[in-house]
C-alpha cells in the first residue's frame, strides 16, 4: 500500500512514542499478532452454508466492509450475512434470504446487552432453535450474553476487554465469521502486522502517519470535514467502518478544556460522486481534505469494445480501453485537478490489488491514524458518551411502556 501526500508539516516525533505506551492499554495495538487456531479450527467444523452475523455497528461493520471488499474479486465457500438493523422492512427481507434450515447465527455484542442486536436474536430463534449446534456467541467475559450461552452449552468467544467495538473487526468479531466462509485470516493480520511494525519500527509508515495525523489536527477547526474518496465499489462499506471509527472515536470534548472538537467523516465512490459531491469539494466552502483511494492491478481484463456508435464518433477515444484504466484514470484526472487548486487538503492511497492483505493493512491503517488525531486532539479515542447517552434514553422509554 501506497500512501502519497499532497501536504507536509513538521511532526512530532513524540507521539510515535505516545501511541507506544497506550498500547500498553488498548488492546487494538496487538491484535495483528493473534493466535488463529482457535478460529480456524472451529470454522472447519462449521456444516451450515449460511453464516448469519446479528450485531450492529462495531459488532458488524468491519466485518461487512471486509466480506464486501473482497466478495467483488473471488467466490466463497459459504454465505455471510448481516442481520444489522431493527427495520422491520429490511429484517424482514434479510430473513428471507437465510435458508434458515442450513443457517449458523453468530450473535455479537461486546457488552452482551445491545438492545439492537438481542431483539434480533429473539426475533431469529423464533425460526432457528436456540442450541449449540444452531448458534455461536462474541462477547466479552461474563457478559450476560456469555451467561446465556453458557446455559445452552454454545461455543463463546470472547474479545478482549481493552479493545472498543469499533476496532475490533481484527479480532474473533471479525475473523471468526470471515474463517467460516474461507478468508484466510492470517494474510488479513500479515497486512495489519505489517504496518504495525514499520510504524513502530520507524519505519515508512511512521513519518507518514505522523505527518498526516499532525496536519489534519493542527488544521482541524477550519478543515474539520474529511472526505475518503474511493474508486471502487469494493470500498463502499469500507467507507461505512471508516464513518463510524471517525465520528465515533474524534467527536469528543477534550481531556482539559470544554472545547468540544471533531472531524465530520464523509464516504465517497468514484466515479459516482465525482459527479455530484466533487462539485462542493471544488467550488463549495474550503473546509474538506481529501483522500482518495485507488486500487493498482484489479486483476480484471474486461475491455471497451473497438466499435464506433453512429453519432457518438468523438467517443471513439474509449475504444480498447480496459475498464480498470478507465477507472484510474478517472480518478487521477480528479487527483490532478484537486492538486492544482488551493487550498484542498489531499493524499492518495493505492492499493496493490483485492486480496485479504491489502484490507488488512488499510484497516490498521486507519486505526492507527484515529489513534494519532486523538492523542494530537486531547481526547480519549476509544469512549462513546454521547451514543451511551442515547441508549440509556432508549431502555427508559421501553421500561415505561
Amino acid at each position: 500500500m501506497n500512501n502519497r501526500l499532497f501536504f507536509s508539516t513538521k511532526i512530532n516525533e513524540e507521539f510515535a512514542s505516545v501511541l507506544s505506551k497506550e498500547s500498553e492499554e488498548i488492546g487494538f495495538y496487538h491484535l495483528p499478532d493473534a493466535d488463529t487456531s482457535e478460529y480456524k479450527s472451529y470454522a472447519k467444523n462449521v456444516k451450515q452454508k449460511d453464516i448469519v452475523v446479528v450485531g450492529i455497528g462495531g459488532s458488524a461493520l468491519g466485518t461487512l466492509a471486509i466480506y464486501h471488499f473482497l466478495g467483488l474479486g473471488q467466490s466463497f465457500e459459504k454465505n455471510l450475512h448481516f442481520i444489522d438493523t431493527t427495520d422491520p422492512l429490511v429484517l424482514k427481507q434479510k430473513v428471507e434470504q437465510i435458508d434458515l434450515d442450513d443457517a449458523l447465527i453468530i450473535v455479537v455484542s461486546k457488552s452482551g446487552a445491545t438492545v439492537e442486536t438481542i431483539a434480533a436474536l429473539k426475533y431469529l430463534q423464533s425460526f432457528v432453535p436456540i442450541c449449540k449446534e444452531n448458534y455461536a456467541v462474541i462477547t466479552d467475559p461474563s457478559s450476560d450474553l456469555e451467561k446465556f450461552a453458557a446455559s445452552y452449552g454454545i461455543k463463546v468467544f470472547n474479545m478482549p476487554a481493552n479493545v472498543g467495538g469499533r476496532f475490533s473487526v481484527l479480532s474473533a468479531v471479525g475473523l471468526v465469521p470471515l474463517a467460516i466462509i474461507g478468508v484466510d485470516i492470517d494474510a488479513l493480520l500479515e497486512g495489519a502486522r505489517g504496518v504495525k511494525d514499520s510504524f513502530f519500527n520507524n519505519h515508512g509508515y511512521c513519518e507518514k502517519l505522523l505527518t498526516k495525523a499532525t496536519y489534519y489536527a493542527q488544521v482541524s477547526n477550519a478543515y474539520n470535514i474529511n472526505c475518503l474518496f474511493s474508486y471502487s465499489e469494493a470500498f463502499r462499506e469500507f467507507n461505512a467502518w471508516y464513518v463510524q471509527l471517525w465520528g465515533e472515536s474524534l467527536g469528543k470534548q477534550q481531556r482539559n478544556s470544554q472545547l468540544h472538537v471533531g472531524l465530520t467523516p464523509v464516504g465517497l465512490i468514484g466515479p459516482t460522486d465525482q459527479h455530484s459531491f466533487l462539485q462542493l469539494i471544488v467550488d463549495g466552502k474550503r473546509d474538506k481534505t481529501v483522500t482518495v483511494i485507488k486500487i493498482k492491478d484489479f486483476e480484471n481484463s474486461i475491455k471497451i469494445p473497438d466499435i464506433t456508435l453512429p453519432a457518438l464518433e468523438k467517443l471513439d477515444i474509449l475504444n480498447g480501453y480496459g475498464f480498470e484504466e478507465l477507472i484510474n484514470m478517472q480518478a487521477d484526472a480528479m487527483i490532478e485537478s484537486l492538486e492544482s487548486l488551493e487550498f484542498i487538503p489531499l493524499d492518495v492511497i493505492e492499493v496493490d490489488k483485492v486480496n485479504e492483505q491489502t484490507i488488512g493493512e488499510l484497516i490498521y491503517y486507519y486505526e492507527l491514524l484515529t489513534a494519532l488525531v486523538a492523542q494530537m486532539l486531547d481526547i480519549n479515542a476509544y469512549d462513546q458518551p454521547g451514543v451511551e447517552m442515547g441508549k440509556i434514553i432508549l431502555k427508559e422509554k421501553m421500561r415505561k411502556k
